[in-house]
């Protein structure tokens, strides 16, 4: 359950840019999973996973559970590769706008 839940309108504007604002989906070259991507410069690429691109990611699905939840943040080398692969095509835009 989460501690902190936003109600403010800028709260809840900060939240949406930070989690999913510039987002460009990719779909992975091999198990075809499609995740959200945002690259704030060469070294920084965000991904939103959802539930169903994990259970079709046959590298994640092939780990076994963890419960903290961190094995998540380990990503799947296939998936790595495609998006970049989709930045070298022009497909995911580098750079932060406005911070984000």
């Amino acid at each position: 359950m989460a501690s902190f839940v936003p109600t403010s309108p800028e709260t809840l504007e900060d939240q949406r840019l930070y989690t999913t604002a510039r987002l460009t989906t990719v779909a992975c070259l091999d198990c075809l999973a499609r995740v959200g991507v945002k690259k704030n410069s060469d070294h920084h690429t965000s991904i939103q996973w959802s539930a169903g691109a994990r259970e079709q990611c046959p590298e994640l699905s092939r780990r076994a559970p963890d419960p903290s939840g961190r094995g998540l943040q380990q990503g799947c080398s296939r998936l790595a590769a495609s998006i970049e692969a989709a930045v070298r095509d022009g497909a995911v835009p580098v750079g932060a706008e406005d911070g984000y």
